[in-house]
């Protein structure tokens, strides 16, 4: 028994490292050219107050935030596999990036939120203390190079992304995860 036992163990841990099935526990995403575009500009250079109107969400401009395509199927794949979601933002103005998340009707999706203006270390920080999850199992979205260099510094898997979210660099980071540190 004692020799079937160590048996399943070790094929239990060869399956984890040939299937990449994760120490992932926990995803964090940026805002701003992450999960939305604000019409080319950041959440905090709009003009409230903002406005949904046949599933649009605009300011009192008229400028339209809108989610990238793959926002939703990848929120969903997330719940899905029972990883926790957070939202990482340096945003000036954390009462309108949370209505906005509000509006795009997705504020519900994510477990917990550091949305001020600081450092992204100092919201990595409060993230794993909340949450008790160790930088090594979270995995993190941002379009900004300078917090992806801090973050990754923490040891969080950090993905750069040149133009908003999408499945196939969503899948690939996912799937790589623990492969890598960085």
């Amino acid at each position: 028994l004692h020799s079937r036992l160590r048996l399943c163990c070790s094929d239990a841990k060869l399956l984890q490292r040939c299937f990449n099935l994760s120490r992932l526990r926990l995803v964090v995403f940026d805002l701003d050219f992450t999960l939305w575009d604000c019409g080319g500009t950041w959440c905090d250079c709009l003009r409230p107050p903002f406005s949904r109107s046949d599933g649009q969400v605009r300011d009192v401009t008229g400028r339209e935030v809108q989610l990238y395509t793959d926002v939703h199927r990848i929120l969903d794949a997330c719940d899905r596999e029972g990883v926790l979601m957070a939202l990482a933002s340096r945003t000036e103005q954390p009462s309108w990036a949370r209505e906005l998340l509000a509006l795009l009707q997705i504020d519900h999706r994510f477990a917990f939120s550091e949305i001020y203006p600081s450092s992204k270390l100092r919201h990595f920080h409060a993230l794993m203390e909340q949450t008790e999850i160790s930088f090594d199992s979270m995995l993190f979205f941002d379009d900004e190079m300078r917090n992806i260099r801090e973050v990754s510094g923490l040891g969080v898997k950090s993905i750069h992304l040149e133009s908003g979210i999408h499945w196939e660099q969503f899948q690939r980071a996912r799937n790589s995860f623990g492969a890598s540190k960085h």
